[in-house]
């Protein structure tokens, strides 16, 4: 398999690929019922520096693709997608360590994996990736499996009057 990086481009292949990823593994989410246009909208209408990494086996033939976000500091994984119907063949861990790979080659010391909800099966993956951080009630600590997640105020502004 290779991979190669691109402008944010929507492409049809893509989208196909996308639509299966859906319907096979997040029928039930928030994502479920984008459009090509919710897509292309997605991919291309950004106000930071966005590239789109395909990931195509030795036939071309498209079977993962990572959208990214690159940061002063690092590689933000914003959303990846893969050929459900090849679960054996990792493609998603593929795609992270490719990821990691790629922040390395242009000296980027930091990965984002975005966010993770303890407890939740469908990040669950996150935690195979060590070392980790996690950003705590402003500071970036080491993800800590074995210490029971802490829960922060959902509120942002302090208790009390505000005037």
């Amino acid at each position: 398999m290779f991979a190669a990086c691109y402008p944010p481009t929507a492409t049809d292949e893509q989208y196909t690929l996308f639509r299966r990823y859906l319907d096979s593994r997040h029928s039930d989410g928030e994502m479920a019922g984008m459009s090509m246009h919710d897509y292309r909208i997605m991919v291309e209408e950004t106000p930071v520096d966005t590239r789109l990494v395909e990931f195509r086996a030795p036939d071309t033939t498209l079977m993962a693709a990572s959208l990214i976000d690159v940061l002063e500091d690092g590689l933000s994984a914003v959303y990846s997608f893969y050929e459900p119907d090849c679960s054996q063949r990792s493609l998603g861990s593929f795609a992270i360590l490719s990821l990691a790979e790629l922040a390395m080659q242009m000296e980027l010391p930091y990965l984002y994996l975005g966010y993770w909800v303890p407890g939740s099966p469908k990040m669950a993956y996150k935690e195979r990736f060590q070392p980790a951080e996690i950003l705590r009630h402003g500071t970036w600590q080491k993800l800590d499996l074995n210490q029971p997640p802490q829960t922060e105020r959902a509120h942002p502004f302090p208790e009390g009057p505000l005037f």
